[in-house]
């Protein structure tokens, strides 16, 4: 009789200096199926992952490919086995079309771009993905983009395709589409494993799922149809799922945060930001929705000062600051969340308790000299309020994992007691925990008086949390929407440029 598995990952344990990243966890993926890897930030999977697609070596733990055992020592001995992995990240290179970034690597292979395009053309056709092999990648839509990368483990001939968060830079209609190319590589007796935090993608697309919680299996492969969303959020935490409520209507006060005729430019110093209006009042979430790459990386560092404004006006409680310095702004009550929290929001190299206190000095010091015990204190506070693990507070942030950065950085920011929060990815890289936490916090400032202006990926987070969602497509605001009303289908088209009003 045949091995069923397609896949089999037995007591695999992986340690890294002071963590251990997996602690015997194993995974078990049926032939010809969609398999789910759900977790926690921090629980393991990714790690599990690189296991699997030859980028790590186990310490312990058998790993069997088709019933037959494997000792992978480089991702190319992963692909001779049959396994590609999609990364968040996407590794093409923009100058080179379709059928170029497919072959690229290749080397053992006598490449004629005809023949390549083609081939390229018959699997697109085949899996459903719509796209022109002569198109340099620099042109395609980050869905697009992620056809290529799918295309290019096909080409490979990968009968096991891994995807980390798949759906994360997609529109709603791309992430559907996805789901049913996925399918289709199910139906030719491909076997998908699908890394997500999205529990109702889960359900959509999964046939089984497996659940890890600190580096270890909780839950194996669990038949999708038959377990409710509230159970496997469960079974990742160790305890009840928890979620944020959509918070009360409650009357807006005043524009606190008023922007005019934005234009901006991007790192190539094309144009990013244009034409782009915004007002957030007191007491609202104004939650922003889009594809990444679409202006909104941009348009938050022009209203934070990080980005210089080629025309228009930003406003800030009433004060014009179009000009002013970062630290201007936040003087006059801006708090800012970046979503680069390590390259932008903190300093990798200073310590716990520097990066505390980077943005506010007040009653720190006493003339020009920094007190250690207030500085120490303040630091205390803020990671016990926001629940940030962390080891001493004089030891450098590097060793923080993503989490725990970004519940620092959030904590640094209203710690200001901002009047206006522009908060980009607040609750990425963060644990159902923590992103209830995040989500609170950003309800209570709200609450407090606070405009909020948030920045997400995540449309389940805006839809819970907005007042009012604006859609930005092509660095342009291009719809609004009443997050309570609204159709998702309608919001997104908009994100895919389809509506706009």
């Amino acid at each position: 009789m045949s091995n069923p598995f397609a896949v089999d990952l037995s007591n695999i344990w992986k340690r890294f200096p002071g963590v251990v990243a997996n602690a015997g966890a194993s995974l078990q993926v049926k032939k010809g199926t969609i398999h789910a890897v759900l977790g926690e930030n921090g629980a393991g999977k990714s790690t599990l992952m690189n296991v699997l697609a030859g980028m790590y070596r186990p310490d312990e733990g058998e790993i069997r490919i088709g019933g037959s055992q494997h000792w992978f020592r480089s991702p190319s001995d992963a692909l001779a086995a049959g396994i590609g992995m999609v990364h968040q990240e996407f590794k093409l290179v923009p100058s080179f079309t379709v059928a170029e970034n497919i072959v690229l690597g290749a080397a053992e292979r006598i490449i004629r771009k005809g023949s390549v395009e083609s081939q390229v053309e018959e699997l697109a056709k085949q899996f459903g993905l719509n796209i022109d092999p002569a198109r340099p990648v620099w042109q395609l839509s980050m869905g697009e983009r992620q056809r290529v990368e799918i295309l290019k483990t096909l080409w490979r001939n990968a009968q096991i395709l891994i995807m980390d968060e798949p759906t994360a830079v997609l529109t709603p209609g791309e992430a559907d589409e996805l789901g049913n190319v996925l399918r289709e590589m199910a139906n030719t007796g491909r076997s998908v494993i699908f890394i997500s935090h999205k529990l109702h993608e889960v359900k959509e697309f999964s046939d089984e799922a497996t659940v890890l919680r600190d580096g270890k299996t909780v839950a194996a492969s669990l038949k999708v149809e038959d377990t409710d969303t509230s159970k496997l959020a469960g079974l990742m935490v160790g305890s009840s799922p928890v979620t944020t409520d959509r918070p009360p209507p409650r009357e807006r006060g005043p524009s606190l945060l008023e922007v005019r005729g934005l234009e901006a430019l991007d790192d190539r110093y094309l144009s990013a930001v244009h034409d782009f209006n915004l007002d957030v009042h007191s007491g609202e979430i104004v939650g922003i929705a889009g594809v990444s790459g679409n202006g909104q990386r941009e348009m938050a560092q022009a209203i934070a000062g990080l980005r210089p404004i080629k025309s228009g006006t930003v406003k800030i409680n009433g004060n014009d600051l179009t000009n002013a310095l970062p630290v201007e702004r936040f003087g006059a009550g801006l708090g800012y969340v970046p979503e680069d929290r390590l390259g932008v929001g903190l300093a990798p190299r200073l310590s716990v308790t520097e990066n505390a206190i980077l943005r506010n000095y007040k009653g720190l010091r006493q003339g020009p000299l920094l007190i250690d015990d207030k500085m120490s204190k303040h630091c205390r506070d803020i990671v016990e309020k926001f629940g940030v693990r962390t080891g001493p507070l004089d030891e450098p942030i590097a060793g923080l994992s993503g989490g725990n950065l970004q519940r620092l950085l959030v904590g640094r920011e209203l710690s200001g007691e901002p009047k206006v929060l522009v908060a980009a990815q607040p609750t990425r890289g963060l644990d159902v925990q923590g992103v209830k936490a995040i989500q609170d916090l950003l309800v209570a400032e709200r609450a407090a008086g606070v405009a909020v202006l948030l920045i997400s990926e995540d449309l389940d987070e805006l839809l819970t949390l907005s007042d009012r969602l604006l859609v930005m497509h092509s660095g342009k605001i291009v719809g609004e929407f009443d997050p309570v009303n609204s159709e998702r289908n309608d919001i997104g088209a908009a994100m895919a440029g389809e509506a706009q009003t």
